[in-house]
């Protein structure tokens, strides 16, 4: 069994769920979508080698990260065939359900949506993607996918018994239920539950420190930073359902993970669209955008940006600054000592968000980065790094 957690890179407890989902399906009988979506979600064999579930890239003990070590570091995943490596990042599955519909609002700017380039309206969407997907769960097709449920006795029970007898009479249809509990599972407060250090002084259970309330004001603050340009949804600063991010796309300039595209093989010239990878999206304008992710877990779910070029949360301020500072400090990555690179994309870069605001000196900076510390669900503080 170590061996299996060490494979799928979770803990033995979370390992032991999935090797009894594959074996049975779980639990023998699933009285809602949600805990049939459940045992769905650590289900190997809806993979091709039966070698990797949803849980192996959105794994519950790391924050619905992928903890995986790879030829890239922990920046993309590896496919269920054991080569195949990504070139973005794997985004948290925590509180995803909070994502709006993909939608254009009437700015002209675009919303919502799953995935880095909003391709899947919503949560239902996103959850067909990774079993066909060649570089990630790799199954041929549907008919593929449905005839793996088939096997299990008791999804084929509760398939029947939570969308009907004739379920399995075409493959579409079966696989749209196999989405549709997942996304069931994916609303549960397991995905959000608002209980961070933040949440709990927000209800008066605990304090922040000096630093982290400093953090606190600064990241809501319309004068000192740019922060909540786009990383607030809410109207208000104290409202219980923060999940500090607007859902909005955006270039910021981040540069090429050299290290990804060598591993990946794709070189250092290929250029990712971003939100032109979403076929609901054509204008040049939109050319290197992504979906502005939430701040929830932030600090124990790096690597960070789109790509994972940046190991460090504090990096990732630091590289905020530079649009805002002249200092030479500002105008290197820690994490090289040399200058930034130039943006992977550049002619399409949010400047108006991105030069909103003063420039930070070092104390402001170890504040925001303690602030973010506090969006830490309680179940992943023993995660975060001092």
């Amino acid at each position: 069994m170590q061996r299996l957690a060490l494979f799928l890179g979770i803990s033995v407890v979370t390992a032991l769920l999935c090797a009894e989902t594959a074996r049975t399906g779980g639990a023998q009988s699933y009285d809602t979508k949600a805990a049939l979506g459940e045992a769905l979600f650590f289900d190997v064999n809806l993979s091709k080698n039966r070698s990797q579930a949803c849980a192996t890239c959105h794994n519950p003990d790391y924050g619905f990260v992928d903890p995986r070590p790879t030829e890239a570091g922990l920046a993309v995943s590896i496919g269920d065939d054991g080569i195949s490596l990504g070139d973005r990042n794997t985004p948290t599955a925590s509180y995803a359900k909070y994502a709006p519909y993909f939608h254009k609002v009437e700015d002209g700017v675009y919303r919502g949506g799953q995935f880095l380039d909003g391709r899947e309206p919503d949560l239902t969407g996103q959850a067909g993607g990774p079993p066909l997907n060649p570089g990630e769960m790799g199954m041929p097709d549907k008919a593929s996918v449905v005839a793996r449920l088939r096997e299990n006795t008791n999804y084929v029970s509760a398939f029947k018994k939570l969308f009907g007898d004739d379920v399995f009479v075409d493959d579409d249809t079966a696989y749209k239920a196999m989405q549709i509990s997942l996304a069931a599972f994916e609303t549960t407060p397991f995905f959000s539950p608002f209980d961070s250090k933040y949440d709990r002084s927000l209800r008066g259970e605990v304090k922040l420190t000096d630093e982290e309330e400093l953090g606190r004001v600064l990241f809501f603050s319309q004068q000192f930073t740019n922060c909540n340009q786009c990383h607030q949804l809410q109207t208000s600063q104290i409202s219980k359902e923060e999940t500090f991010s607007n859902y909005e796309y955006h270039n910021i300039g981040i540069p090429v993970n050299l290290e990804v595209r060598a591993a990946n093989g794709l070189g250092s010239d290929f250029v990712d669209p971003g939100l032109l990878d979403n076929p609901l999206v054509s204008e040049p304008s939109e050319l290197g955008k992504f979906k502005v992710p939430t701040l929830r877990n932030v600090a124990v779910t790096g690597p960070y940006m789109h790509n994972g070029v940046f190991k460090d949360l504090r990096t990732t301020v630091v590289f905020y600054n530079k649009y805002n500072s002249k200092a030479a400090s500002a105008q290197t990555n820690p994490e090289t000592g040399e200058p930034w690179a130039p943006p992977e994309v550049d002619g399409t870069l949010s400047l108006k968000e991105l030069e909103h605001g003063p420039a930070l000196d070092a104390q402001r900076i170890d504040a925001l980065v303690a602030f973010m510390k506090t969006l830490t669900d309680r179940r992943y503080e023993h995660l975060l790094k001092e």
